[in-house]
């Protein structure tokens, strides 16, 4: 008798564990990643933002959890990209500035870098993005459908997504043409919704039978100002001071960079923002439509601090949200970001997070919840507690970033203290600055003169977090 029950026991263990397992694997989550460019901290309701209204994006914040003190991977667009899908800070991860190869695109990440699309496809994820690439040209190593992408629709090189209205997009490896705007002559088809229209059909055609990652790089709000003349635009005319600004306007010469005149330009940028928050909740009514929302992580953020070109004026917005610095920037106005998750039943809503944490956790994050093994030679750590509210969450010893232009710039976060180094390219024993943000979360008083062993300290980190990169010298490339 004993004997049979314990036997019993034993294979209602493994029948339990089996079933355990089997749901387990059903109800692993579709993620949709949706990542703004250049928008600031600020620039979003729940961050504080009062003249520009996003229903959509706070509605991500009120339905789950927002995060008060999450990073980009940098301050600029390809490498913090790199971070992202690499799961590698940019003292390590491939790409560490925005440089150009000819004829069109970025320079590509490596065949040998693992990304985050290569671990859930393998996984049994179908994988899209859709938006701004910037991380190497079709048909090269870098492509994304060679970096674990099923599809790819948009700009491939960030280059040309300066402009709004460009003479084509591609889809995978077909350049499709828009002959309404050939020789950016003509302004007819606004390219953001065109690649929104393709990300929506891609979830149309999901169902719960397979997971899916849906990656939407979109190019709002990044300077060229402009946006089609519709209600969206009509609603902040008028609701600001106005100074018009300039630019390289639409002929055959737009095809030498620059952006477009605008005569409103923060009429023209709030527009942008709004957009952005329009498609959003695109996204979240789709996913609905098709029952996949409430097995559907959703994650919001953007990829640097707020720019300056093209008449933006992140000053009279508060982009940074009180936050010193923007684009190009280590301070943190330039590389903390708006971040919500939402994962209805999972997630528990109207709730705040103070983790520490940057895009180099997405991948660990991710590749857990495929149930799937991340790489061991990445710099991030998953936050799946933090987002579940279950088990002690894992900490970051220290968070590290580089910059290559303007002289080369370091920046540490270890616990409350920031550490940033100007001028670092060939200074390795170059002075750094020291805040405590816990009270000066505005970086405004350097207390390096009165802790000088900790800013030391800090430094000795700096140079232990940068692997030199033949590709990438400190100081060196030109910004796109």
């Amino acid at each position: 008798m004993k004997i049979c029950s314990v036997l019993t026991l034993i294979l209602s263990g493994i029948f339990t564990n089996q079933s355990f397992a089997q749901n387990t694997n059903a109800q692993r989550p579709n993620i949709v990643f949706i990542l703004a460019d250049d928008l600031g901290y600020g620039d979003v309701g729940f961050n504080g933002q009062k003249l520009i209204r996003t229903p959509n994006i706070d509605r991500l914040a009120k339905e789950g959890m927002k995060f008060n003190q999450f990073y980009a991977g940098t301050s600029v667009c390809a490498p913090s990209r790199s971070s992202l899908l690499s799961g590698q800070h940019t003292g390590h991860t491939y790409i560490r500035g925005n440089k150009s190869v000819d004829p069109e695109g970025q320079q590509p990440i490596a065949d040998s870098v693992v990304t985050i699309a290569e671990i859930l496809k393998k996984a049994g994820y179908t994988t899209g993005a859709f938006g701004k690439w910037g991380l190497g040209p079709v048909g090269s190593e870098g492509d994304p459908v060679k970096q674990g992408f099923d599809r790819f629709y948009g700009y491939n090189c960030q280059s040309l997504a300066h402009r709004y209205y460009p003479n084509h997009l591609w889809d995978n490896s077909k350049k499709v043409v828009l002959e309404a705007n050939q020789n950016l002559m003509y302004n007819k088809q606004y390219a953001p919704d065109l690649i929104q229209k393709q990300a929506l059909e891609f979830i149309n055609a999901k169902n719960d039978k397979q997971p899916f990652f849906l990656f939407l790089p979109y190019i709002l709000p990044h300077a060229e100002l402009i946006v089609p003349d519709d209600s969206v635009f009509q609603y902040y005319k008028g609701k600001f001071p106005e100074k018009a600004h300039k630019g390289l306007d639409y002929g055959p010469d737009a095809t030498k960079g620059g952006y477009a005149s605008q005569e409103y330009p923060h009429a023209a940028f709030a527009a942008m923002v709004a957009r952005l928050d329009m498609y959003v909740g695109q996204v979240l009514d789709k996913l609905k439509e098709k029952g996949l929302d409430k097995n559907t992580l959703v994650i919001f953020t953007s990829d640097n601090g707020p720019h300056v070109e093209g008449g933006a004026d992140p000053r009279f917005f508060n982009s940074g949200g009180g936050l010193r610095g923007v684009k190009r920037d280590l301070y943190e106005g330039g590389i903390r970001e708006p971040f919500a998750a939402r994962w209805p039943g999972v997630i528990k809503p109207r709730t705040s997070n103070d983790y520490i944490g940057a895009f180099w956790d997405m991948l660990p994050t991710f590749a857990e919840l495929a149930g799937a093994k991340a790489p061991g030679n990445i710099d991030g750590i998953s936050f799946v507690n933090s987002l579940t509210g279950k088990g002690v969450q894992k900490k970051h010893d220290y968070l590290y970033w580089e910059f290559h232009e303007q002289g080369g710039k370091q920046a540490v976060r270890q616990g409350n203290m920031k550490a940033v180094r100007l001028k670092a390219a060939g200074n390795p024993d170059g002075l750094v600055e020291l805040y405590d943000l816990s009270k000066d979360p505005g970086e405004k008083n350097n207390i390096a003169p009165q802790m000088s062993e900790k800013a030391k300290e800090m430094g000795q980190i700096m140079n232990k977090a940068h692997v030199s990169s033949a590709l990438f010298p400190f100081g060196s490339l030109v910004t796109n």
